[in-house]
């Protein structure tokens, strides 16, 4: 169904990773990224790349935004949100809007506002694009729908993502725990162990599984990019009460300890299996695979 696709933002590593499944799906990718951003990243084959900022569209992006059967937004969200204003205009009826932000809610309500003739939805790659896509998560916000997104979304599933869809505000308030969370339980963990002056080595070669599961995941996101972090505990509405509720869940245990009380510390144990309810077995057996696999 779709001949022509421009990935705005394409230099990025999402641009890049839904650049390379277009391409593999037959599609004519055109890349509008800024010029020093293209050439920092070189090139991927097959790719036409126009110099440009979306927001700001010379005639040959006019050109080719106009041309589109599906323009991808892998962009800051800042960028994103003029942008939606100026792909209203440019365009053709029929066409697919999709974005890549890591929050859903209130690019869905600009886009609503702004450009509601429009097919538009939100795809976000639930994992680092180095992974690979078969057999990850995409989780698919539909915004306005049509057989244009129906296709777009079939087509990320025909290159083997698991496509979840899922309210925009229901992606958020996941997100607030999947990732905001989830990132801030490990940056705490990691500021613990420096405040400690802790011997990583030593950790390591001694570590639990669990343990050094932890110490993998702090390396994985200490040695990414601060912004991609950033944006998420930032952007989410739901992080400020993610974390809030993570501080507590420590006040909590350290209280139960501190006062000696075996029996609210077990209590705190069947609270816990009562939140995972029929989810727990089968997510401890899981943890028992990654474990034996951890070495």
């Amino acid at each position: 169904m779709f001949e022509r696709c421009v990935v705005v933002g394409g230099a990025g590593a999402v641009g890049r990773m839904f650049s390379h499944w277009l391409v593999r799906s037959r599609v004519a990718v055109v890349w509008l990224d800024l010029e020093e951003a293209v050439a920092g990243a070189g090139a991927v084959d097959g790719v036409r790349v126009v110099a440009g900022d979306v927001r700001r569209p010379g005639p040959e992006a006019v050109a080719v935004l106009a041309a589109a059967d599906v323009v991808v937004l892998a962009v800051p969200e800042p960028v994103a949100w003029e942008a939606v204003g100026v792909l209203a205009r440019v365009m053709r009826p029929g066409a697919v809007l999709a974005d890549t932000l890591s929050v859903k809610s209130r690019i869905a309500g600009r886009l609503r506002q702004a450009a509601p003739g429009l097919q538009a939805v939100g795809l976000n790659p639930m994992f680092a694009p180095s992974l690979g896509l078969p057999g990850r998560p995409v989780a698919a916000a539909v915004v306005t729908d049509g057989p244009g997104v129906r296709a777009l979304v079939e087509l990320v599933a025909q290159w083997g993502a698991r496509v979840v869809e899922m309210p925009a505000e229901q992606h958020d308030a996941l997100t607030a725990l999947q990732q905001a969370a989830t990132h801030a339980a490990v940056l705490a963990f990691g500021l613990g162990l420096g405040e400690l002056s802790a011997d990583v080595g030593a950790l390591r070669d001694s570590a639990p599984p669990p343990h050094l599961a932890m110490l993998a995941l702090l390396a994985r996101i200490a040695g990414g990019t601060p912004e991609v972090y950033f944006d998420i505990q930032a952007a989410n509405p739901g992080a400020p009460a993610a974390r809030q509720a993570l501080g507590r869940g420590l006040v909590r245990l350290g209280q139960a300890v501190e006062a000696g009380d075996e029996e609210t510390f077990a209590a705190l144990f069947a609270e816990l299996r009562g939140v995972l309810g029929e989810h727990g077995a089968p997510l401890e057996q899981l943890c028992a695979r990654m474990f034996t696999a951890l070495r």
